[in-house]
């Protein structure tokens, strides 16, 4: 025990130092700024999947971490399409989701806005359309915007829903 500790007080400190903090906001915050001014309340973003392989999925997730904060910018998912704004649909869509994604858009108060995410839910991606999907997304239901990428990055995502905010709003 003391021969480590003597070998950590010879050593030092082997970490890297602070970065310097930034002046200028990096891409993400200038997005949520963004977003906030031209939403100026809470977005509430209802998520399905409609048959996707799980990678939209984890860029979605990822948007909820500390670093791209989206419950700070004031977006925030729901669990019931009725309290939605927004509704973001990935994948291709699966024979066995067709019907559940119609009542979902349905159940989403006028103005309906619907985002397809990654390259499945724009046109069909590597699974197209064939016995088990139908294909993309706008095949079912009326798509308003795309965010392609296979599967998209976060910000390429929080973008995404910037552009359709203001497609909105009309900003």
């Amino acid at each position: 025990m003391l021969n480590t500790l003597a070998r950590m007080i010879r050593t030092g400190i082997l970490t890297e130092p602070w970065p310097a903090a930034a002046t200028t906001p990096s891409a993400v915050e200038a997005l949520q700024q963004d977003l906030w001014k031209i939403l100026g309340r809470a977005q509430c973003i209802r998520h399905v999947d409609a048959g996707s392989c799980n990678g939209c999925e984890l860029e979605i997730h990822a948007l909820n971490n500390p670093y791209y904060n989206l419950e700070g910018a004031g977006i925030k998912f729901v669990a019931s399409p009725r309290h939605a704004d927004l509704l973001l649909v990935t994948g291709p869509v699966s024979v066995n989701m067709e019907e559940a994604l119609r009542r979902t858009y349905d159940a989403i108060p006028d103005p309906k806005l619907v985002i397809a995410v990654g390259d499945c839910g724009t046109c069909g991606g590597i699974f197209g359309a064939g016995y088990a999907t139908r294909g993309r997304v706008a095949n079912i239901i009326p798509v308003s915007h795309t965010i392609a990428g296979c599967p998209p990055t976060p910000t390429a995502i929080l973008a995404g829903i910037l552009q359709a905010a203001r497609v909105r709003v009309g900003a």
